[in-house]
């Protein structure tokens, strides 16, 4: 077997889940927990396939990178719901993610059998191409650039501090002008935003169309890798380099002849999901979440 023969295949898994980790790394810090990147994924990759498969032939090459921006659109749009909900209302945050996560599931499968008379979309001809001969998608220079962002938002700019404060302290920042209220906003806005364009980039890359297994826990080994990442850029970096890796070696254990006489091929499909919740167990020792993460906030209240 050709370990190095692994390195494109190993960037294309991780890109999506990394997108997803950084929007929902965003939000956390910004105090709203966000369980329905899964969601967002899926969105987002159902407006991107949908759009691609509709527009290829009119758009050609250009048609990809357009996808990609509608599934971004697509997935920030939903996130509205969530923000609305958890903030505005001031909504269990774990209960209105599930919920969104359930209904983006009806939603893709009903306008699926709107625009293509089935639960899926048709498929598409052809999808994200690689970059020269390397094998590697752009997906990956996209998370390279996602991640350092972030890190260069959270930790540079002003507005960064201002939505960190906002997950800690809101009450403080709110007594120094922070509009904590906008804040956590854009921060789900923002985390909607990259979910669906980590949809889209799962879908033009890992496939040819959309269907209800596509997304197929993405979300949450996103969610995961934000968790075992202590919410910081480079954690979550290297937590979904390793749950990423850990999906594509699950793919590609199939082929040494030993292990798939020897085990059955469900086994290593478990793999990914075994492997994120050994480490969530090894490593869940001191909680370094944002201390307001997950909790309602309200004007006036200390």
């Amino acid at each position: 077997m050709n370990w190095f023969g692994m390195i494109p295949s190993v960037l294309m898994i991780v890109s999506p889940i990394l997108i997803t980790a950084c929007g929902g790394m965003i939000s956390e810090r910004s105090g709203v927990v966000n369980i329905a990147l899964e969601g967002l994924m899926g969105i987002g990759a159902f407006a991107a396939a949908a759009f691609h498969v509709l527009n290829e032939t009119a758009l050609g090459g250009a048609s990809v990178w357009a996808a990609l921006l509608i599934g971004a659109i697509a997935g920030m749009v939903m996130s509205l719901i969530l923000a609305y909900a958890a903030i505005s209302l001031n909504a269990d945050q774990t209960v209105a993610g599930t919920g969104i996560n359930l209904l983006t599931n009806g939603i893709t499968i009903f306008m699926a059998q709107i625009l293509f008379s089935m639960d899926r979309t048709e498929p598409f001809k052809m999808g994200m191409k690689t970059m020269g001969n390397t094998g590697i998608y752009p997906t990956a220079i996209i998370a390279l650039v996602v991640v350092l962002t972030c890190w260069f938002v959270l930790y540079k700019l002003p507005f960064g501090l201002r939505l960190r404060a906002c997950g800690e302290h809101p009450s403080a920042a709110a007594s120094v002008g922070v509009k904590v209220i906008r804040t956590r906003y854009i921060a789900v806005l923002a985390s909607g935003f990259l979910g669906g364009l980590a949809g889209g980039c799962l879908v033009l890359t890992e496939t040819i169309q959309y269907t209800s297994n596509t997304i197929n826990g993405a979300g949450f080994i996103a969610l995961a890798a934000v968790s075992f990442g202590r919410w910081k850029p480079l954690g979550v970096s290297l937590s979904s380099l390793l749950f990423g890796t850990a999906v594509a070696f699950s793919i590609y254990v199939v082929n040494i002849p030993s292990l798939k006489a020897l085990l059955p091929t469900e086994v290593f499909s478990m793999l990914p999901y075994i492997i994120t919740l050994v480490a969530l167990v090894v490593f869940s020792g001191k909680n370094y979440a944002p201390l307001a993460s997950g909790k309602p906030y309200e004007k006036g209240a200390s």
